[in-house]
């Protein structure tokens, strides 16, 4: 019965028996051919070389020069994938221009577009809200790692005044967490018109809708790109989703929020205790409800002590057997 064949790879992922080998080449000095058939993945990935005396008598090289030969060819092939690239930009320059002469003639809009980085993001959104009339629904969620730069609080401020100078109207949709941020309380003491912010425990990524025609959503998680939507069934759609999402929410300006429900569980540990029960992690639950992980656990804490649980396990059994979450959806 012939022997398995030995498995492709590259060096990131060396297989057992060529690492074995290696070692034990850098520990002898060098080995024969014929052990070097066991692993012929070092003679072709570099790591073993002929030694000058003897054909059949292989030496290691050393993993420093392996690893700088292998960075080379790399950057090699970083570098024609480069002039690949700019061979298609050259082949499709022309079409590019005429595809933009045809846009131009019809007067036809892109149905998607794609914006790089937060000042040209911020150019479009401008662009797209100076023209807006009606309406513009957000949704912003809460994340802990990133902060807002106070001028560009200020451009949003300007942007929404003058939408609402207009008549328009505003409705945001937030989490809970930011219930009493002060920039967010600060905002609407200052915003004068038809303003509306609900909140949710959870809610989707960042969203923007202007007049029903116009949307923005990121599309990447760092938030650096975004995608401008004038598709009429993606808008649609988005609508409707923020519409439904508006309807569960509870009212946080101008109405003020009803107080907690009575008993030792307040709401916001209820929604973790749903997290908990479907087997999230700290920061997973922290990460959906816009809080820092040291908040989650603190609640997490809270609610093991009121329901006399010892273990993570114990409480999500607890948790069950409590009704708390029935509870919940009784309130709701």
């Amino acid at each position: 019965m012939s022997a398995a064949p030995h498995p492709e790879h590259g060096l990131e992922a060396l297989c057992p028996a060529g690492t074995s080998l290696y070692q034990h080449a850098l520990r002898e000095g060098r080995i024969s051919g014929a052990e070097a058939a066991a692993a012929p993945c070092l003679l072709r990935l570099g790591l073993l070389q002929p030694t000058v005396t003897d054909m059949d008598v292989l030496e290691p090289v050393a993993a420093a020069v392996a690893l700088q030969q292998l960075l080379r060819t790399s950057a090699e092939r970083v570098a024609e994938e480069r002039r690949h690239e700019a061979r298609l930009a050259r082949a499709f320059e022309p079409l590019l221009r005429a595809s933009a002469g045809l846009v131009q003639a019809t007067g036809e809009t892109p149905t998607l577009r794609v914006h790089s980085g937060n000042d040209r993001i911020n150019q479009a959104i401008s662009h797209v809200m100076a023209d807006a009339m009606t309406e513009c629904l957000a949704i912003h969620p809460h994340h802990t790692h990133t902060r807002t730069p106070p001028e560009i609080h200020q451009l949003a401020y300007d942007r929404d005044q003058a939408l609402l100078d207009r008549g328009g109207r505003i409705r945001t949709l937030y989490q809970h967490t930011l219930r009493h941020a002060p920039t967010v309380q600060s905002r609407y003491e200052r915003l004068h018109g038809d303003v509306e912010a609900r909140t949710l425990n959870e809610v989707t990524e960042r969203l923007l809708v202007f007049d029903r025609a116009v949307a923005f959503i990121p599309a990447n998680k760092e938030r650096t790109l975004a995608l401008e939507i004038r598709h009429p069934a993606m808008l649609d759609y988005l609508v409707t989703v923020f519409d439904r999402l508006w309807h569960l929410a509870t009212p946080m300006y101008p109405e003020v929020a009803q107080p907690p429900a009575p008993g030792d569980i307040t709401p916001r540990q209820r929604a973790i205790a749903a997290l908990l029960v479907e087997g999230h992690t700290d920061t997973a639950i922290a990460d959906r409800l816009g809080m820092n992980v040291r908040t989650a656990r603190l609640h997490i804490a809270k609610l093991a002590a009121t329901l006399g649980s010892e273990s993570r396990a114990q409480l999500g059994y607890l948790i069950g057997e409590s009704g708390i979450l029935k509870q919940e959806e009784i309130s709701e």
